[in-house]
């Protein structure tokens, strides 16, 4: 009886044991914490139910089961580039950076170049992602690489070099329009390096140097010609500033000399008005010329060769003025 009522408690302990681990897995499979910028794609039956948001969500165990999706990433070591295959259930929601290994491409002028690019994508619709392709970073990558041969197929070697915004520009408008119906939103494309052929960058550095040596010789140039300009517009306009110094110099000697003139012009008009009012009976203008004949006696009678003394031939004449200037002189007395 006793080992009866011993077994039938191990029996109860075993079982109360096991409802609640059963209840523990129930508990775990019916919880689901789902972290911000993050979803979850829950299919009940194998068939898709809902997508689960940010916070904690409750489903039915053994009837609802998260999807699981093959999703590749790239690690660059050494210069080399990885591939890795993870199984994620969770999507990540965030913007990602893909960073692509290096590929060769052919311009429309048939140089194969190396070009490696970056690509920020966001997934919009985790439900498409999941569902609409198989594996979405390798679906992206695939993509990229022929958009990016078309694109560059279409451009020659000098334009694809230096036309990488436009080339950007591009790449971004065709991934974005064909991963739409992914559920994916192709943010940025970026071209991190372009390389041509080792003899193609030799020659284009060459043709570089040859266009800088051709544009110093140039600047030289235009430097001198701009120096000779300006040489022979300071001697021009300094020539200019001296004549028109002169000229002005001249004017202002002229006008001088002719209020000079003027003022002793007024001054004998003042003087031969003052003999006038002296001399009211006298020539004035006989007095002045008889002054001018003293005057020049002196300088007549210079030299040792002078012989010969000139005598104004109205001596009469010069005799009164004498006599009107003794007249005036007595007057002033």
């Amino acid at each position: 009886m006793e080992m009866t009522l011993l077994t039938y408690a191990g029996a109860s302990v075993i079982f109360l044991a096991a409802l609640i681990v059963l209840l523990g897995l129930f508990l775990l499979k019916s919880i689901y914490l789902v972290q911000q910028a993050e979803a979850v794609v829950i299919e009940r039956f194998g068939k898709y139910h809902r997508t689960l948001g940010a916070g904690i969500h409750f489903v039915v165990p053994f009837m609802d089961a998260a999807r699981t999706v093959s999703w590749t990433y790239f690690r660059e070591e050494a210069r080399r580039y990885y591939r890795y295959l993870k199984t994620l259930s969770v999507i990540d929601l965030r913007e990602a950076v893909y960073d692509f290994p290096k590929q060769n491409v052919i311009t429309k002028d048939n140089v194969t170049m190396e070009i490696s690019a970056l690509l920020y994508y966001q997934v919009t619709d985790p439900k498409r992602a999941v569902y609409e392709v198989s594996n979405l970073p390798e679906a992206i990558e695939k993509l990229t690489h022929s958009t990016l041969r078309n694109v560059i197929g279409s451009m020659d070697l000098d334009e694809s070099l230096i036309s990488r915004d436009q080339i950007n520009m591009k790449l971004r408008l065709i991934l974005d329009e064909a991963s739409d119906k992914w559920g994916l939103k192709v943010n940025r494309v970026e071209l991190q390096e372009v390389n041509p052929p080792a003899d193609i960058r030799t020659a284009m550095e060459k043709q570089m140097r040859a266009e800088r040596d051709r544009r110093a010789v140039i600047l030289e140039a235009e430097g001198l010609k701009q120096a000779a300009i300006l040489q022979a517009e300071g001697q021009q306009t300094a020539q200019v500033l001296a004549a028109r110094g002169e000229a002005e110099s001249r004017l202002i000697n002229a006008e001088a000399e002719a209020t000079a003139r003027l003022q002793i012009a007024l001054a004998e008009a003042q003087a031969i008005e003052r003999l006038q009012n002296a001399l009211p009976h006298g020539d004035s203008a006989q007095y002045m010329l008889t002054q001018q004949y003293i005057k020049t006696l002196p300088v007549m009678m210079e030299g040792k060769d002078n012989k010969m003394i000139l005598v104004p031939y109205e001596a009469t004449a010069v005799m009164g003025s004498l006599a009107s200037m003794k007249e005036l002189f007595d007057n002033k007395k």
